[in-house]
């Protein structure tokens, strides 16, 4: 297959629902090069890295390498180093942030904690344009490092608050990237866009257009948070929130949904047990002023086969289809609440997709 009928067939692949999931991130300024497995694949301590490992496996905290665009030459032993602690969840997102000298301490955070939001005060909040970060990590996949590290590299020129990141999944839609707080990824982005979506961040909004999902949710409530904000037009980042999630098996079956993928590699490819026509989901997502919706989102395989990453061998991606939303009506003067079809739904592949 040629490079350029290749590249067609990974544009088309829909976005929404494959953001990496993490509903707090522990982001660790760590200059010098990253290989594959960057936590215990670089000039960090790698028995700091499988501590980290150790501490956060179980939890919804997700641990990254960060570093600023640019060259990647050694800082000095013991020179302060930037660590951010970020919370997504939907009326509760907040960043703290700090200068450590050594990260042989972060083990012992309260990781429980701090994956159900609590920071406990722990060091300062965080003042400055939201975060932007870019997955560069060339090791892992050549495409994040040639698509991504021109991408950070312009984004600080142009005084972003710009920062390298390690692996977050989804190579294939390189450059990716996610915006704290909210956590929203992007994939097949540009400068203009995430320019726009950090100033709407800063705001309190999240664009969805190449918007991957809110890194707070699995697969299915991403794609469909994104499919009710299209429909309904919302823009403020925590007017939403998935409070329900039932998955539907082929058997009719039920789940609670917690076993989808995280959005990275593995997530997004069929397995033995993945066939068209998979598991169907029904999510609630309501909205800060009464409103709720139930939305019907299906796992789908696509026609076309596609990479995973840069070089890799193709496989026909798995994606999250919304098949329907349905508004309810909230009670009024005591009346019996109704159910009504939502204007404008949306059936296909929702917001983000090429």
């Amino acid at each position: 297959m040629s490079t350029c009928a290749t590249a067609s067939r990974m544009a088309a692949e829909p976005l929404a629902g494959t953001a990496a999931t993490a509903r707090t991130w522990l982001l660790i300024e760590q200059s010098g090069p990253w290989g594959a497995q960057a936590l215990t694949d670089s000039h960090l301590d790698p028995a700091v890295g499988r501590a980290l490992e150790a501490a956060s496996e179980d939890t919804d905290v997700r641990v990254a390498l960060i570093r600023r665009p640019g060259r990647h030459a050694d800082q000095r032993a013991g020179a302060p180093r930037r660590v951010f602690l970020a919370h997504t969840s939907p009326g509760r997102s907040w960043i703290r942030t700090t200068r450590i000298a050594d990260p042989a301490s972060l083990p012992e955070l309260d990781f429980a904690a701090l994956s159900a939001g609590e920071h406990g005060d722990i060091w300062e909040p965080y003042q400055g344009l939201p975060p932007v970060l870019v997955c560069t990590n060339g090791k892992r996949d050549r495409c994040c490092a040639v698509l991504g590290r021109p991408l950070a590299a312009e984004l600080a020129a142009d005084g972003m608050e710009a920062w390298e990141v390690t692996h977050i999944g989804g190579h294939r839609f390189s450059p990716t990237l996610f915006v704290l707080p909210y956590g929203y990824a992007y994939g097949r982005a540009e400068a203009p866009l995430v320019k726009d979506a950090v100033v709407a961040a800063r705001d309190g909004r999240v664009v969805i257009d190449h918007c991957r999902g809110r890194s707070t949710w699995d697969r299915p409530a991403q794609a469909a948070d994104l499919a009710v904000r299209e429909a309904i037009g919302e823009e403020r980042a925590d007017a939403l929130d998935v409070v329900d999630v039932v998955r539907v098996d082929d058997a009719g079956g039920a789940g609670d949904g917690s076993d989808v993928g995280d959005g990275g590699d593995a997530g997004t490819r069929p397995s033995a047990e993945t066939e068209v026509g998979g598991p169907a989901w029904h999510l609630t997502v309501t909205h800060v002023d009464g409103r709720s919706w139930q939305v019907v989102v299906e796992q789908r395989t696509g026609d076309a086969a596609t990479p995973t990453s840069c070089g890799a061998a193709i496989a026909p991606p798995t994606y999250m289809f919304v098949s329907g939303i349905t508004a309810h009506t909230p009670v009024v003067s005591g009346e019996a609440p109704s159910d009504e079809a939502l204007a404008g739904s949306v059936a296909g592949p929702v917001a983000g997709a090429a």
